[in-house]
Protein backbone atom coordinates (compact mmCIF):
# COMPACT_ATOMS: atom_id res chain seq x y z
CA UNK A 1 0.00 0.00 0.00
CA UNK A 2 1.15 3.47 -0.81
CA UNK A 3 2.21 5.76 2.00
CA UNK A 4 0.70 9.18 1.69
CA UNK A 5 2.52 12.48 1.55
CA UNK A 6 1.41 15.42 3.69
CA UNK A 7 -0.88 16.96 1.07
CA UNK A 8 -2.27 13.59 -0.02
CA UNK A 9 -3.06 12.82 3.62
CA UNK A 10 -4.84 16.16 4.04
CA UNK A 11 -6.95 15.47 0.95
CA UNK A 12 -7.74 11.92 2.13
CA UNK A 13 -8.73 13.31 5.54
CA UNK A 14 -11.28 15.54 3.78
CA UNK A 15 -12.67 12.52 1.92
CA UNK A 16 -12.68 10.29 5.01
CA UNK A 17 -14.23 12.95 7.23
CA UNK A 18 -16.74 13.86 4.54
CA UNK A 19 -17.91 10.26 4.27
CA UNK A 20 -19.56 10.57 7.68
CA UNK A 21 -21.54 13.65 6.61
CA UNK A 22 -23.93 14.18 3.75
CA UNK A 23 -21.26 13.57 1.06
CA UNK A 24 -21.70 9.84 0.53
CA UNK A 25 -21.89 10.50 -3.20
CA UNK A 26 -18.39 11.94 -3.04
CA UNK A 27 -16.99 15.45 -3.16
CA UNK A 28 -15.83 17.69 -5.97
CA UNK A 29 -12.40 19.23 -6.38
CA UNK A 30 -13.91 22.59 -5.37
CA UNK A 31 -15.33 21.11 -2.14
CA UNK A 32 -11.95 19.63 -1.23
CA UNK A 33 -10.18 22.90 -2.05
CA UNK A 34 -12.70 24.80 0.09
CA UNK A 35 -12.15 22.36 2.98
CA UNK A 36 -8.40 22.98 2.69
CA UNK A 37 -8.74 26.76 2.30
CA UNK A 38 -6.31 27.44 5.17
CA UNK A 39 -3.55 25.88 3.03
CA UNK A 40 -4.21 28.36 0.21
CA UNK A 41 -3.92 25.70 -2.48
CA UNK A 42 -4.65 26.33 -6.14
CA UNK A 43 -7.65 24.50 -7.55
CA UNK A 44 -5.35 22.78 -10.06
CA UNK A 45 -3.11 21.53 -7.25
CA UNK A 46 -6.05 19.85 -5.52
CA UNK A 47 -7.22 18.44 -8.86
CA UNK A 48 -3.74 17.00 -9.52
CA UNK A 49 -3.54 15.43 -6.05
CA UNK A 50 -6.99 13.83 -6.47
CA UNK A 51 -6.04 12.57 -9.93
CA UNK A 52 -2.84 11.01 -8.56
CA UNK A 53 -4.74 9.43 -5.65
CA UNK A 54 -7.17 7.95 -8.19
CA UNK A 55 -4.21 6.55 -10.11
CA UNK A 56 -2.91 4.95 -6.91
CA UNK A 57 -6.31 3.37 -6.24
CA UNK A 58 -6.83 5.41 -3.07
CA UNK A 59 -9.91 7.21 -4.40
CA UNK A 60 -12.71 6.36 -6.76
CA UNK A 61 -14.23 8.96 -9.02
CA UNK A 62 -17.42 9.29 -10.95
CA UNK A 63 -18.31 11.80 -13.61
CA UNK A 64 -21.08 14.24 -12.71
CA UNK A 65 -21.71 16.61 -15.59
CA UNK A 66 -18.40 18.27 -16.36
CA UNK A 67 -16.94 17.58 -12.91
CA UNK A 68 -15.73 14.49 -11.09
CA UNK A 69 -16.99 13.40 -7.68
CA UNK A 70 -14.35 11.70 -5.54
CA UNK A 71 -14.70 9.32 -2.59
CA UNK A 72 -12.23 7.25 -0.63
CA UNK A 73 -11.81 3.73 -2.02
CA UNK A 74 -11.41 2.35 1.51
CA UNK A 75 -12.05 3.56 5.03
CA UNK A 76 -9.36 5.28 7.07
CA UNK A 77 -9.30 2.22 9.36
CA UNK A 78 -8.78 -0.16 6.42
CA UNK A 79 -5.93 2.02 5.13
CA UNK A 80 -4.21 2.10 8.52
CA UNK A 81 -4.65 -1.65 8.98
CA UNK A 82 -3.03 -2.25 5.58
CA UNK A 83 -0.12 0.02 6.53
CA UNK A 84 0.36 -2.05 9.69
CA UNK A 85 0.34 -5.29 7.69
CA UNK A 86 2.81 -3.82 5.20
CA UNK A 87 5.08 -2.85 8.10
CA UNK A 88 5.02 -6.45 9.32
CA UNK A 89 6.22 -7.54 5.87
CA UNK A 90 9.31 -5.30 6.01
CA UNK A 91 11.40 -8.17 7.23
CA UNK A 92 12.46 -9.98 10.32
CA UNK A 93 10.09 -11.97 12.43
CA UNK A 94 6.40 -11.08 12.17
CA UNK A 95 5.81 -12.94 15.44
CA UNK A 96 8.42 -10.91 17.31
CA UNK A 97 7.04 -7.66 15.91
CA UNK A 98 3.50 -8.63 16.90
CA UNK A 99 4.60 -9.55 20.42
CA UNK A 100 6.47 -6.27 20.78
CA UNK A 101 3.40 -4.40 19.53
CA UNK A 102 1.13 -6.29 21.95
CA UNK A 103 3.40 -5.29 24.83
CA UNK A 104 3.20 -1.63 23.82
CA UNK A 105 -0.59 -1.21 23.81
CA UNK A 106 -2.61 0.10 26.73
CA UNK A 107 -4.92 -2.13 28.74
CA UNK A 108 -7.97 -0.77 26.91
CA UNK A 109 -6.32 -1.31 23.52
CA UNK A 110 -5.40 -4.85 24.58
CA UNK A 111 -9.05 -5.47 25.50
CA UNK A 112 -10.12 -4.27 22.05
CA UNK A 113 -7.57 -6.55 20.36
CA UNK A 114 -8.54 -9.49 22.56
CA UNK A 115 -12.24 -9.03 21.73
CA UNK A 116 -11.47 -8.79 18.01
CA UNK A 117 -9.31 -11.92 18.12
CA UNK A 118 -11.99 -13.81 20.06
CA UNK A 119 -14.61 -12.74 17.52
CA UNK A 120 -12.34 -13.84 14.68
CA UNK A 121 -11.73 -17.19 16.37
CA UNK A 122 -15.49 -17.60 16.77
CA UNK A 123 -16.00 -17.06 13.04
CA UNK A 124 -13.21 -19.50 12.25
CA UNK A 125 -14.90 -22.24 14.21
CA UNK A 126 -18.03 -23.83 12.96
CA UNK A 127 -19.46 -27.26 12.34
CA UNK A 128 -16.55 -29.67 12.13
CA UNK A 129 -13.91 -27.03 12.89
CA UNK A 130 -11.76 -26.88 15.97
CA UNK A 131 -10.77 -23.53 17.51
CA UNK A 132 -7.12 -22.63 17.25
CA UNK A 133 -4.99 -22.97 20.37
CA UNK A 134 -4.99 -19.67 22.26
CA UNK A 135 -1.75 -17.71 22.09
CA UNK A 136 -0.39 -15.74 25.02
CA UNK A 137 0.73 -12.52 23.30
CA UNK A 138 2.54 -11.39 26.43
CA UNK A 139 5.22 -14.06 26.04
CA UNK A 140 8.09 -14.18 23.60
CA UNK A 141 7.60 -16.87 20.95
CA UNK A 142 9.00 -20.17 22.16
CA UNK A 143 12.04 -21.16 20.10
CA UNK A 144 11.78 -24.53 18.42
CA UNK A 145 14.58 -26.95 19.23
CA UNK A 146 15.69 -28.35 15.89
CA UNK A 147 18.57 -30.39 17.22
CA UNK A 148 18.47 -34.17 16.65
CA UNK A 149 17.20 -36.36 19.48
CA UNK A 150 19.93 -37.67 21.78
Amino acid sequence: MTRLGDLERAVMDVLWDGASGDTEGGVTVREVADALAARELAYTTVMTVLDRLAGKGMVEREREGRAWRYRAAATREAHIAQLMLDALDLGGSRDAALVRFARSVTGTEADVLRAALNAQAGRATGPGRQPADPVDATREPTPVDKSPDR
